[in-house]
């Protein structure tokens, strides 16, 4: 899908809080910003035909293999690279969920099927994708379930979206085991824990067996200069903290209390910093309109999420003042 994600600034006029992306705009990212500005040069050069040095450097933090991992362009990249790797499958997603799955295995061949809960999967699909957290509920499937899932079903493999994984408590899958299983992959997102969307950085982690395949259908050069410098930077810092978590967390339940005590809205629970609303009396479409043009405020129509309807829409918790933006505008607003 090109069109109908969040962060979509370029389509509205002058936006002062931007909540449509689950990228937190106050993260600390000052010594990555100085790296880079040494690392301009590098743009001169081409960068490594696969980012073998990056790659090497993250196996060595998580303490894996070097072949366990490969380095993507964004978290986007790796999805469309496994759908081409096992082209043709059979694909369960559960939704609702982040889009690209669905549209990366179509794009392929696969044939796509929508559940609702991991639990719903089973060994009659090649493949079974899920987001964890997800995206848009905030919610995480206990690790536990997830690991028995998948060792019940070794003849399905089981793609794990853990791009909001340092944005949640909750517990998650291990990387170090999830390798030992030759039937699971785990997607990380360095775009999302240092709020960096621009320059596209990810990776996965997976069995030998399973990179291997997926290495194949790789271009070179995919995964540009600056965000190799950007990855070996945070790697040698040892990914240093960036965002005040526990203060994050706080911020969201507060944000998320006081849209729900507003009678037009209905707020979801949430094991993260976004959360889905629903609006009672109008349309997401309609209220992202009037937030955009007369309160300089973005947020994410939700109603294209597969599951959804048109009264969906999710919000990403911004600075506390920013966040009162919102709450003021939400109280003012009528139809």
């Amino acid at each position: 899908m090109i069109k109908g994600h969040g962060d979509d600034l370029y389509r509205h006029g002058p936006i002062r809080a931007n909540f449509s992306s689950n990228v937190y705009n106050a993260t600390e990212r000052q010594g990555l910003l100085d790296h880079l500005h040494r690392r301009l040069d590098s743009i001169g050069s081409y960068p490594e035909p696969e980012p073998y040095s990056l790659e090497k450097g993250l196996a060595d933090y998580h303490g894996i293999a070097a072949d366990s991992i490969s380095v993507t362009a964004g978290a986007t990249e790796a999805i469309y690279l496994i759908a081409q790797a096992f082209r043709g499958s059979s694909s369960a997603v559960v939704a609702p969920t982040f889009s690209e799955y669905a549209d990366a295995c179509r794009l392929h061949g696969h044939r796509v099927d929508f559940i609702s809960k991991p639990e719903e999967a089973s060994s009659r699909y090649d493949m079974v994708w899920l987001c964890n957290p997800n995206n848009p509920t905030g919610r995480v499937w206990k690790a536990s379930e997830l690991y028995r899932i998948v060792r019940e079903c070794p003849s399905t493999i089981f793609i794990v979206d853990q791009s909001y994984e340092y944005f949640s408590t909750a517990e998650v899958l291990d990387t170090k085991e999830a390798v030992s299983l030759p039937n699971l992959l785990l997607l990380h997102s360095l775009t999302k824990r240092f709020a960096i969307p621009g320059l596209r950085l990810g990776y996965l982690t997976a069995h030998a067996s399973l990179t291997e395949r997926i290495r194949a259908c790789r271009m070179p050069w995919s995964v540009n200069a600056l965000a190799i410098a950007a990855g070996e930077y945070l790697v040698q810092q040892g990914f240093p903290a960036s965002v005040p978590l526990a203060e994050l967390h706080a911020e969201t339940e507060r944000l998320r209390m006081a849209i729900g005590s507003i009678a037009s809205y209905e707020v979801e629970p949430t094991d993260t910093h976004f959360m889905l609303v629903r609006c009672r009396h109008h349309s997401a479409a309609e209220l992202k309109a009037v937030l955009a043009d007369q309160y300089g405020l973005l947020i994410r129509d939700a109603s294209n999420f597969e599951g959804l309807d048109a009264h969906c829409i999710r919000i990403a918790t911004q600075t506390r003042e920013q966040n009162d933006w919102l709450i003021d505008a939400l109280r003012s607003i009528s139809f």
